[in-house]
């Protein structure tokens, strides 16, 4: 929810009509932590709602996203919320602007792994099956193989598989990463793909049939070697 609610946030913020008002914008949608309370400021929100994380946390979550925010905008040097509110805004691009040859992929620090397998449920049921539980003699297992009563990290990290993110087919979504429950467990990491810079916008206008007709696109991404997993 919460990146359809920023894009949604940041459209309103950039719209001449809108944002160029100065009418207030109250925020909401996935905000349960100092951080996604920054994020929706500074795409514009000069208020926010915060209802299903209260339901799972309680109130008290609120004093610590006030905490983490007030320390935050200490640390950057911000004296009040309107000091933050659209101070991002200038950074949001168009999709036609958005380098088509940009790759990205998850990494996982197997230090700080603690087995909980919420990036393989993740990425197996909901995005690109690029995640697989490695045993220890280094094959693929499936889930359910191994001993799921296992209770604690240590106990988990010895008994359990391993998470590996098969880099060819990730496409760097973040889905993982946004679900991992250990900070700096799980990197997204910029890699060349090998293919020159290209816009959808400038592939729209000197290539227009590759981006109206399907078939056509299909043998583009063959000939740029763009695999779609």
């Amino acid at each position: 929810m919460k990146p359809i609610a920023l894009n949604m946030l940041a459209s309103l913020g950039r719209d001449p009509i809108v944002g160029g008002s100065k009418l207030p914008i109250s925020g909401m949608g996935g905000i349960s932590t100092w951080s996604d309370a920054a994020e929706f400021l500074l795409l514009g929100a000069s208020s926010l709602q915060v209802c299903t994380a209260v339901m799972h946390y309680g109130f008290r979550m609120v004093e610590d996203l006030c905490d983490g925010l007030s320390n935050w905008m200490d640390e950057k040097g911000f004296r009040t919320i309107s000091d933050v509110v659209g101070r991002s805004l200038h950074r949001v691009s168009d999709f036609n602007d958005f380098d088509l040859s940009f790759r990205a992929l998850a990494r996982i620090d197997q230090t700080k792994c603690i087995r909980c397998n919420l990036c393989y449920v993740a990425c197996n049921d909901t995005a690109h099956q690029c995640i697989d539980l490695i045993a220890k003699d280094g094959q693929a297992v499936q889930p359910y193989s191994y001993d799921v009563r296992a209770n604690g990290r240590e106990e988990a990290v010895t008994s359990r598989p391993s998470v590996q993110v098969r880099e060819e087919d990730c496409v760097g979504c973040r889905l993982c990463y946004n679900v991992c429950p250990v900070e700096d467990c799980i990197h997204m990491v910029e890699e060349p793909s090998g293919r020159s810079p290209v816009t959808w916008g400038q592939l729209s206008e000197s290539q227009p049939e590759v981006t109206e007709d399907w078939e056509k696109m299909k043998k583009y991404r063959e000939e740029m070697g763009i695999k779609i997993h």
